[in-house]
């Protein structure tokens, strides 16, 4: 007498994964509920979810903030760091890493075209969101207009991981191409501790000293970390 055929060798379905429900579920809770329900590796779960579609991404979740500390710092880690992190894949960094580009464009357009003196908070979400997480040093420039509107958002130069080269008279240059009449100055701290240097504080009164007699203003230099932010200006430091 033959063997008996399984189901899905008769043409039957074959039975669901296990997470399958846990996802539906998941998914359930954040639309029912939004992100406060939910802890940092389950939203990391529902990231992963379409990277994935094929594997129980818990585990791999918590591997994640267990390697790099939050979910903030997950979704800013340097792609070679993410590639590094066994079962994530190509799929799972691009994942990771265009979340953290839609973020960052929507803290942007917070910035963009609103005197940016009047929104502070959006400044400093933006500044901190696009490069507070950064493992090598940044050093950013908002050049503004005489109403204070952005005019141009640029990175300057990109260094180590505890100094990047900053040199006033090009960075003075690049304002009058811009016609701006102000500037903040951004940089962050890899370290994760925000407080301005010794050099931080030398570099951001040579650069007041050079634009300053050109009519271009040094609003502030602000620094980021993981640790939160400082403002040479609000520490009264220049």
């Amino acid at each position: 007498m033959p063997d008996k055929k399984p189901d899905n060798a008769r043409g039957g379905a074959e039975p669901a994964p296990h997470y399958h429900g846990h996802r539906e579920r998941l998914r359930q809770r954040f639309r029912e509920a939004g992100t406060d329900a939910l802890s940092d590796y389950e939203l990391l779960e529902l990231l992963l979810f379409r990277a994935l579609p094929r594997r129980d991404v818990k585990p791999l979740a918590k591997l994640l903030l267990d390697k790099f500390g939050s979910f903030a710092e997950v979704i800013a880690a340097p792609q070679s760091r993410l590639a590094e992190v066994k079962g994530l894949g190509a799929s799972g960094v691009t994942e990771l890493k265009i979340v953290q580009a839609a973020a960052s464009r929507f803290l942007r357009g917070a910035v963009t075209k609103r005197r940016v003196l009047s929104s502070w908070t959006s400044v400093l979400d933006y500044c901190r969101t696009a490069q507070a997480f950064a493992d090598r040093e940044q050093f950013r420039i908002l050049f503004l207009d005489k109403r204070n509107q952005l005019i141009a958002d640029e990175i300057q130069g990109i260094g180590t991981v505890d100094h990047t080269p900053v040199y006033p008279r090009e960075v003075v240059k690049r304002a009058l191409e811009l016609s701006a009449t102000a500037m903040i100055l951004v940089h962050n701290h890899p370290s994760g501790d925000p407080t301005p240097s010794h050099a931080d504080i030398d570099m951001t009164k040579a650069i007041i000293d050079v634009a300053k007699p050109l009519g271009i203003a040094v609003h502030d230099h602000i620094i980021v970390g993981k640790e939160g932010h400082a403002s040479l200006k609000g520490l009264k430091l220049i």
